[in-house]
């Protein structure tokens, strides 16, 4: 007694593709015989069978079933290593307060991540925007967070890059944003705002470099007391009292940054953006400046 019932499916790509191959081949062939002789050549190719058919469908559907688990599993890798990057940079206090084993596990933690972006240009459309410092180990930041340890007179606030870049192909503008105070003269944590502002150009696939151009001091928010200070709520206020209140809300001082050396360009650094996504950037100022940690943060309006 045969066995009649159908063959089983075969995915093979390659029988697939064996198979077109044979029809370009061939269509090939009558083309060519047509150009040469001058007429007409019919070539009949048959159909697909239904079963081959069948299995091409199944082999690509399988294919992408592959390719998303894979790119769910990547994705789910990274999230997870960013989560335990930030877990283990949370009780240092941005950097300030790190052991020597700490900082040898945050940086196995940072190229854990960094090789997911190796080799990938920098999307400026995706730099684009506000990011808040989490960590870092560069001496030029740490020693603000030191000062402000030691001396009960001054506070830093939150830290930000802001980078200016959306619409740009090969460079921007980098805005350090430092928001600092000193107590009962300013508000708390967000007294005033320091800005570095550079513009950086694009130099190699993950390297940018820097040159300052303007340090600025805004924003000056005094505190409750000293506005009290300055014109007493109780009293009438005067001209003059308003005047100066004004004058610091809206006190603004601008520092050029030049080089001491004429002839030379502004002073600048190279920085290299390790890694990047929608909401988490890595970097590292080259020449030993330190390792930086940042998230996503709100659009900042300076």
């Amino acid at each position: 007694m045969h066995d009649n019932s159908p063959p089983p499916l075969d995915c093979s790509f390659l029988t697939r593709h064996r198979q077109l191959l044979a029809e370009d081949m061939a269509l090939a062939f009558a083309s060519s015989f047509s150009i040469a002789t001058g007429k007409r050549t019919t070539c009949k190719i048959k159909p697909l069978s239904p079963i081959l058919k069948l299995s091409t469908q199944k082999k690509f559907s399988c294919s992408a079933t592959v390719t998303m688990d894979r790119t769910q599993a990547s994705e789910y890798e990274i999230e997870s290593k960013k989560h335990n990057l930030l877990s283990i940079i949370q009780d240092t206090q941005r950097g300030l307060v790190t052991t020597a084993d700490q900082r040898s596990i945050i940086e196995e933690a940072l190229v854990n991540l960094e090789g997911y972006s190796m080799g990938e240009p920098i999307d400026l459309a995706k730099l684009d925007g506000t990011w808040r410092l989490q960590y870092t180990s560069a001496p030029d930041v740490l020693v603000l967070f030191e000062a402000a340890a030691r001396l009960p007179f001054f506070q830093v606030g939150q830290i930000f890059q802001k980078f200016e870049c959306r619409d740009q192909s090969d460079g921007g503008v980098i805005r350090n944003v430092v928001r600092w105070s000193i107590p009962t003269l300013l508000e708390d944590q967000e007294g005033a705002t320091l800005v570095v502002s550079a513009k950086f150009n694009v130099v190699s696939i993950r390297n940018i470099y820097l040159q300052f151009e303007e340090i600025t001091v805004q924003n000056i928010n005094i505190s409750e007391d000293l506005q009290a200070l300055i014109a007493p709520a109780l009293l009438p206020r005067t001209f003059l009292s308003l005047q100066i209140l004004q004058f610091i809300r809206t006190f603004k001082a601008q520092v050029p940054v030049t080089n001491p050396d004429p002839g030379r360009r502004s002073v600048g650094g190279l920085y290299y953006l390790s890694y990047l996504d929608r909401n988490m950037l890595l970097g590292r100022a080259v020449g030993g400046g330190g390792i930086f940690v940042f998230t996503k943060a709100q659009p900042l309006d300076l």
